[in-house]
């Protein structure tokens, strides 16, 4: 006597060392249950988000020296040092400027109806850029001196670092002129400077 033929459409699955007949709407749900928790669910791999599997170059380890030059560049003295060479260029050619615009450059004032050499307003043009970059590096210095110390001490980079520092600067410069000299180059310096803090953010 045959035995009886099994459904064909039947798939037996093995779940705990059991077996088990399931439809085939049945297996699909399961399986789709399967899919969605590998996906999804707890069961789902963390990926390895370091840069070299991202497609990125690594980042090298960084030595002793690059630390300490990093350190070094990011210390306010030589913030203050650039800000110092930045002023001394910047108000040389500004001086430089202003001088070869000006019509008196060379000119006698004890004898003013005598026209200037060539030499003579090369020297005046060169001791006014040299007065002007002077000035510009000293500003420039105690600015970002100023500034880096307000922003290490209230650890915070902001406007008002520039405002105090613009205050700061201004009083200082202004004091050697009085008290009320001072106090007007205080306002006057943090006001340029907030100014020019909400024109560049």
């Amino acid at each position: 006597m045959a035995a009886p033929a099994q459904n064909r459409d039947a798939s037996v699955t093995v779940t705990s060392g059991q077996s088990e007949s399931v439809s085939p709407a049945e297996n699909v749900s399961l399986q789709y249950s399967l899919l969605l928790e590998h996906l999804i669910g707890d069961r789902r791999p963390i990926k390895d988000l370091n840069p070299t599997v991202m497609g990125a170059m690594p980042s090298p380890h960084k030595t002793n020296e690059q630390k300490m030059i990093e350190r070094g560049m990011e210390s306010c003295a030589f913030k203050s040092l650039i800000a110092c060479v930045g002023g001394f260029v910047l108000g040389g050619a500004f001086g430089v400027f202003t001088a070869g615009i000006d019509s008196n450059v060379g000119f006698d004032p004890k004898d003013p109806l005598r026209t200037p050499t060539a030499r003579e307003v090369l020297k005046d043009m060169g001791q006014r850029g040299m007065s002007y970059a002077k000035n510009f590096a000293i500003v420039g210095a105690m600015f970002s001196c100023s500034e880096c110390i307000i922003e290490s001490h209230r650890g915070k980079s902001d406007w008002k670092n520039a405002v105090y520092s613009g205050c700061v600067t201004g009083g200082a410069i202004g004091f050697r002129a009085g008290l009320k000299a001072g106090v007007l180059g205080c306002g006057g310096f943090a006001a340029f400077s907030a100014a020019i803090e909400y024109y560049l953010r």
